[in-house]
């Protein structure tokens, strides 16, 4: 990889320099015509990357980096007044097609025509400049920002690209087009510039950073969901790492799944009778015909007795016993109404002997006291006994209760 770089970037430096008189004449002129070079020698720097063409009538210029880079090189003011902020990019925008316009209507088509070539050179070198943005966006949005080694790292720079993408469409809103229209008037040059190469590259570049922003955002949505899933198995390893002895729970065996662990996919999916599909509508009807259908000879034949007669007598009366249980239980409600006091559950199924076991005697007072019309609940009390568990939060153990007249 860095020999294919080094051999790549050995070969464009060989260019440059093999080539420097066309390259300075791009620079200097802002663009060469083809046809006054070496035909061989133009479509080799359009390979390289240096010479591009705007337009298809357009005469080629030089691509945005190179241009910087020889701005730098030899500290030409004029020139490093380009500036990629899109109000700063506008304002001189505007600037130049003012001085173009007073140059022409004073006459002097020398100053003109230098006004013109520079605005021109303006022009395209913002419009570059914006693709060229736009094309950097794509690069980290396709690899998504590969270059970063964690996912918190990739979370910053997918925010950082959505707050560039925002500045470029908010900066692209200050073009007015009308504005731009009223200063452009009735001059051929300036309408073919400002209005239509102007306005149907921005509006090419707008839609491309919506797309670019969707995308951005559904990276961000992707790698939140992964560090989610990173942190809760960090969490997953930390505690199995503080308990070594854990060991998990045979949940399948239980009646009842924890959410968590019933996630299954169901066998067979939802499926419904489709009656609008005329494909399907001698099946359905032979379905329907055997379902409204009564077969008399499938029904059993049940021999009937003749001349039988029927007397209408007294039914017999019968009990249901009382739950023994739930007889106690009222005695238990009877002994607090007598004696006026607070009364332990289990103190008082200890002090009778009674032979029930202890949980599901308070599981029958309790289930005793719900289970009182309210005009009499009202007259009691009950107040469970006992603590939190001390593993699981938000449980309550119950080990007694306590009923009392209110």
């Amino acid at each position: 990889m860095s020999s294919n770089l080094h051999q790549a970037g050995v070969k464009l430096l060989k260019q440059l320099g093999r080539h420097a008189d066309v390259i300075m004449d791009a620079y200097l002129a802002g663009s060469i015509n083809d046809t006054a070079h070496d035909a061989g020698v133009i479509e080799k720097l359009k390979k390289s990357g240096i010479l591009w063409r705007p337009e298809p009538d357009q005469e080629l210029r030089l691509k945005r980096s190179v241009r910087a880079l020889l701005e730098e090189a030899l500290s030409d003011e004029r020139n490093r007044q380009i500036d990629s902020n899109v109000g700063s990019s506008l304002a001189t925008i505007k600037t130049l097609a003012d001085h173009y316009k007073e140059a022409r209507h004073n006459v002097d088509y020398s100053a003109a025509e230098a006004y013109l070539a520079d605005l021109n050179e303006h022009v395209y070198s913002f419009t570059d400049s914006l693709r060229y943005s736009i094309r950097v966006l794509w690069g980290r949005i396709n690899n998504e920002f590969g270059y970063v080694g964690t996912i918190s790292a990739k979370i910053r720079e997918n925010e950082l690209a959505q707050s560039q993408v925002s500045d470029l469409l908010n900066g692209l809103e200050m073009f007015q087009f009308s504005e731009l229209g009223e200063i452009a008037g009735d001059i051929r040059e300036l309408r073919r510039l400002l209005m239509t190469s102007l306005q149907e590259t921005l509006s090419q570049c707008t839609q491309e950073l919506s797309i670019v922003q969707g995308r951005l955002y559904e990276l961000l949505g992707r790698f939140r969901q992964i560090q989610g899933r990173t942190r809760l198995l960090k969490g997953w390893l930390l505690h199995t790492d503080m308990h070594p002895d854990y060991q998990v729970d045979n949940h399948v065996g239980h009646k009842a799944i924890p959410n968590l662990f019933n996630c299954a996919q169901a066998l067979l999916a939802p499926a419904s009778v489709d009656v609008s599909n005329p494909h399907h509508e001698l099946e359905l009807m032979s379905l329907v015909a055997q379902v409204k259908a009564i077969s008399r000879d499938a029904l059993p034949h049940i021999a009937r007795e003749q001349n039988v007669t029927f007397e209408m007598g007294d039914s017999e009366d019968f009990d249901i016993p009382e739950n023994p249980l739930k007889i106690a239980v009222d005695e238990y409600f009877c002994e607090v109404i007598d004696s006026g006091l607070r009364q332990s559950a289990l103190s008082y199924l200890t002090e009778k002997q009674l032979t029930w076991d202890a949980e599901s005697w308070l599981y029958q007072v309790i289930g005793g006291y719900e289970g009182l019309a309210d005009e009499h609940k009202n007259y009691f009390e009950l107040e469970p006994i006992g603590k939190p568990d001390p593993v699981y939060n938000g449980n309550f153990i119950i080990h007694d209760v306590e009923l009392w007249l209110a």
